[in-house]
């Protein structure tokens, strides 16, 4: 038994025996993993110098891979700067927790030498976890590395000055980081990579236990998380195996120096996974591990503006939080935003997704090519994190119980038109004709003389026998490339009036015509959050056979059209009032079985969940089913050199008996046998009176492409 220190400053028992739990070891069909996508995978990343690969869902094993001489039963693998996560972040956590140390103290509490530092004495416990201290690195550049490389020069121990001896330590690297290294802009403000800032929180966390009884953040951890989630002393060792006494303290590096099996890296990920929880004991608060896991850094970039990503993509890191990195921007673009990870050289990688209780470690050489463009991440989403995701092919619901499945008419009896236009979001109008925009394109034979990024169309007939019309609209044609043209990306008519959500307007914009296309007005007003991609639920002629008197607005829960959300989101605004902003309402969950609606935006909920792989989609009422079905487009990452999913992804239709769910599975694949396209629905004014028969409208192609579809419910 041993005592630590709660937060209220009490001690507390806890049993550091090592835990019993053990892995499970199932097929990756058994977790909803493809087996001969992991196979795949597999065989690339030893291609690529893998060591070690360890994937694992449902705390069940689906993929244990070892390079020959690297079984964790033979040896250990170094972490580099991985160990900034399971060293340095986690020793933070325990010591938050116990009541030890606060993020947001000044560093000076525990470093004496600088309270009478002007600058140094402003530095925090975050800014040192989150690498915004300004606390200079001892790395140099790319530029001076690539010519120390060419004189045969080591890149860290044949560096002059004090960043050489921190590295080779022949000088007590904690002074070194302590005294020599400079704060190079004011704390907080930016943010750099900085060892030596690791370093000196180690430095602060030691000193915070010195009363505790523990000498070090080794014993530290060792007692109260490795030994207690089953790590054995055979299966690491941290800071270079070596102390460095410094003002009394046994200061542990934790920037690097540590060696760790697979296994004992992904306990670790699973303590963090689970809250601080391990088979019922909290080891760690669940408080404490989500403000570790939250991002912590300096002001991003702003995000919300189309096209720009956040710094990182060519950068060191990504969005830094306590000793870890996180997904809150969704930088790592197909993956869910709750993941979190940490990371060393070469790709020494522990990866955790909640959302998925996924965890995936990997150890070895780089998996970036120096022939490409690849940064360090980048190698670790195109080679590992972005396959996996592709690999996943569960469903988010279970499947329905009235639909049993689909039949897809054949491939080459798909209607193509239009070809070169994209988008496609539909409506039926009271003229028994469908109204229709297209993006990026000419629109019908005869084409318009320019391209445009909104163009609007009518569609006279049913499937195979269309006819398409363009019609020119001063007042509604767009233009512009891709992200830089406005798109619409929902169409609906009520009572004659024609209204069009329209995306890329720095957010999203409504638009009206009371002429059938030829003419529009534009609101004053746009969303400002969220909604990036609105689409309109649509019943049948004119909005014939409504369920109640309100307009129904779904999207991905993003700003932009082209981010991957984790989950959509819902809108609602009565029937006359579409035109008015404050009319709108937004689904904020369910009480008593009910739903719940917000005049606060920011108080949406998740209307559907499907992580990673929210995007675009169009929804319909199916009068003859008495269902509203609803259409998704799974982009996948392999699809980005075919130009997307117009070409190469994936195709959800779920379907429910209210707007809002819950929601069931009719068909759900990552590889559709062809190009889903960036919007897909299916027009209420070709489906059957017995629901069962209809038509699927997709921009597959880069065209109208049209395909039919039969519901089997027998």
């Amino acid at each position: 038994m041993l005592f630590f220190y709660s937060a209220k400053g009490q001690p507390v028992k806890t049993n550091s025996e090592t835990s019993l739990f053990q892995w499970e070891y199932a097929t990756p069909e058994s977790q909803g993993i493809l087996s001969s996508k992991i196979e795949t995978i597999v065989e690339t990343l030893s291609e690529l110098g893998t060591k070690k690969l360890l994937i694992i869902r449902n705390d069940k094993v689906v993929c244990e891979w070892f390079a020959p001489g690297f079984h964790d039963t033979l040896r250990t693998h170094f972490t580099a700067s991985l160990a900034k996560a399971i060293v340095s972040g986690l020793s933070l956590a325990v010591a938050m927790n116990d009541g030890f140390i606060s993020p947001d103290e000044p560093v000076c509490n525990f470093i004496p030498a600088w309270r009478n530092e002007n600058v140094k004495s402003k530095i925090t416990i975050r800014h040192l976890a989150t690498h915004t201290s300004g606390i200079d690195d001892a790395e140099v550049s790319e530029k001076i590395q690539k010519n120390m490389i060419a004189k045969g020069l080591h890149t860290h121990m044949d560096l002059p000055g004090w960043k050489g001896s921190f590295w080779r330590q022949d000088i007590n690297p904690f002074v070194l980081a302590r005294d020599s290294a400079d704060v190079i802009f004011t704390p907080g403000t930016n943010f750099c990579y900085s060892n030596p800032g690791i370093g000196l929180l180690n430095y602060a966390v030691t000193a915070s236990i010195k009363k505790s009884g523990y000498e070090s953040i080794n014993t530290y951890l060792k007692e109260r998380v490795f030994e207690p989630i089953g790590i054995k002393e055979t299966e690491y060792s941290v800071g270079y195996n070596k102390t460095f006494d410094t003002d009394g303290l046994q200061l542990v590096p934790g920037w690097g120096g540590a060696d760790f099996t697979a296994n004992a890296v992904a306990r670790i990920g699973r303590l963090m996974l689970n809250n601080g929880n391990w088979e019922g004991k909290q080891l760690i608060d669940s408080v404490i591990i989500n403000q570790v896991l939250s991002y912590n850094g300096y002001e991003l970039p702003e995000l919300n503006t189309l096209g720009i990503k956040h710094w990182a993509t060519t950068g060191n890191g990504f969005a830094p939080t306590l000793g870890w990195y996180c997904n809150h921007d969704g930088v790592w673009e197909y993956l869910p935003r709750d993941a979190f990870a940490g990371a060393g050289a070469q790709n020494q990688l522990l990866m955790v997704i909640p959302s998925l209780k996924m965890i995936i470690v990997r150890f070895g050489e780089s998996l970036a090519k120096e022939v490409t463009d690849e940064t360090f991440f980048r190698g670790a989403e195109i080679h590992l994190y972005n396959p996996i995701m592709e690999a996943l092919i569960e469903p988010p619901y279970q499947q329905s119980n009235l639909i049993k499945s689909i039949l897809f008419g054949p491939r080459d009896s798909v209607v193509r038109m239009a070809k070169g236009s994209d988008n496609w979001p539909i409506t039926w109008a009271d003229d028994g004709d469908l109204y229709s925009a297209y993006g990026d394109g000419w629109g019908f034979d005869p084409r318009t003389d320019i391209k445009l990024s909104l163009g609007i169309v009518k569609i006279e007939g049913n499937p195979p026998y269309l006819k398409g019309v363009n019609i020119r609209s001063v007042t509604g044609e767009r233009v512009g490339q891709g992200k830089y043209g406005p798109k619409a990306s929902g169409m609906l008519m009520v009572e004659g009036i024609l209204y069009m959500m329209v995306r890329n307007t720095k957010n999203t914009q409504l638009a009206w015509s009371d002429d059938y296309g030829k003419s529009w007005e534009w609101a004053d007003w746009r969303f400002g959050e969220s909604f990036g991609c609105p689409t309109f639920l649509n019943y049948g002629k004119n909005y014939e056979g409504a369920t109640d008197g309100f307009v129904y607005v779904y999207s991905n829960d993003e700003y932009s059209a082209y981010k991957i959300s984790d989950q959509m989101v819902l809108a609602r605004v009565p029937l006359y009032q579409l035109q008015n902003q404050n009319a709108y309402t937004y689904f904020a969950g369910f009480k008593s079985g009910k739903p719940i609606w917000s005049e606060d935006i920011r108080k949406r909920e998740a209307v559907f969940i499907n992580p990673g792989k929210c995007y675009r989609s169009g929804i319909t009422y199916n009068k003859g089913l008495e269902k509203y079905i609803w259409c998704h487009i799974l982009p996948v990452s392999s699809g980005e050199k075919l130009q997307g999913p117009r070409f190469k992804g994936g195709l959800g239709i779920f379907e429910s008996d209210n707007p809002w769910g819950p929601w069931k599975t009719i068909y759900y694949t990552i590889d559709w046998d062809m190009g889903p396209g960036e919007t897909g629905s299916i027009p209420t004014k070709w489906i059957s009176e017995d629901g069962k028969s209809c038509y699927y409208l997709f921009s597959g192609e880069d065209c109208f492409s049209v395909r039919k579809l039969t519901f089997i419910t027998d």
